[in-house]
């Protein structure tokens, strides 16, 4: 009987060490797909391009996590996605860099071949919980709703089993951790596809210096200005607004 006291004794201790891990630290992949061709509009141009393109670009990013501080950043490409590349640089550049005790999000966006560095406040989601589960990467998730950029709906399953409030690019502010997200007006998904305990990089998580950085406001109003020169008609409305939601989460 005291043997199996204390193979259960040491079983529960395993099981809290385990946990700890998750809670520490950990990297989550994820396979981040977009629809190409829908996301192209339906413009003259666009129509004239959509036969050189696949139908969706698959990418995976790893969100590493540790002490509160998060670092998200495209890893690789499909191979099969066939993606040429000037499709691919914006994404290869950017990082978002999130430091969840200051409250303060560092993020370097790549626009149309342009760097900028934008440093402000992490941004601050209204979210609706559901009762709505399932299980991701093996852990329990729970679904919730938020909106962003004013009429952006964004859906989420997040894991209070990883509990960072944290989430692919800038999205964020739930009690644990984002394990997958749509959002259809981007025409993109995230799903969590494995998550690692083991050998965390750390170094991920250090601000690097930057000679330049922007405000929220000030990168929008910049975005803005660019978007003005690239044509008024509906279709193309609806791409630029597109366009400047991506370039701003």
């Amino acid at each position: 009987m005291k043997k199996i006291f204390f193979i259960v004794l040491v079983s529960l201790h395993i099981q809290q060490i385990q946990a700890q891990l998750f809670i520490n630290k950990a990297t989550i992949e994820f396979e981040v797909k977009t629809n190409v061709k829908k996301t192209m509009g339906e413009s003259p141009w666009a129509e004239m391009m959509k036969d050189n393109m696949p139908n969706f670009k698959t990418a995976y990013y790893n969100y590493t996590f540790a002490n509160n501080k998060s670092f998200y950043k495209l890893t690789h490409f499909d191979e099969l996605s066939k993606l040429p590349d000037w499709m691919k640089k914006d994404d290869e550049e950017n990082e978002w860099l999130t430091d969840f005790n200051s409250g303060i999000a560092e993020i370097k966006k790549n626009v149309a071949g342009t760097a900028f560095n934008i440093k402000d406040s992490v941004h601050k989601i209204e979210w609706e919980l559901s009762n709505e589960n399932r299980v991701i990467a093996g852990f329990n998730c729970r679904k919730a709703i938020g909106k962003i950029f004013d009429s952006v709906y964004v859906f989420v399953f997040y894991s209070e089993e990883i509990p960072i409030s944290g989430g692919p690019c800038s999205i964020n502010g739930l009690p644990g951790m984002i394990l997958g997200m749509t959002i259809p007006r981007l025409y993109t998904s995230w799903i969590a596809t494995k998550v690692d305990v083991l050998g965390i990089d750390e170094n991920k998580l250090k601000k690097q210096p930057t000679k330049k950085t922007y405000t929220q406001k000030e990168y929008r109003g910049l975005l803005n200005d660019r978007a003005k020169e690239w044509g008024s008609g509906e279709e193309e409305k609806k791409w630029v607004s597109q366009f400047l939601w991506q370039a701003q989460l």
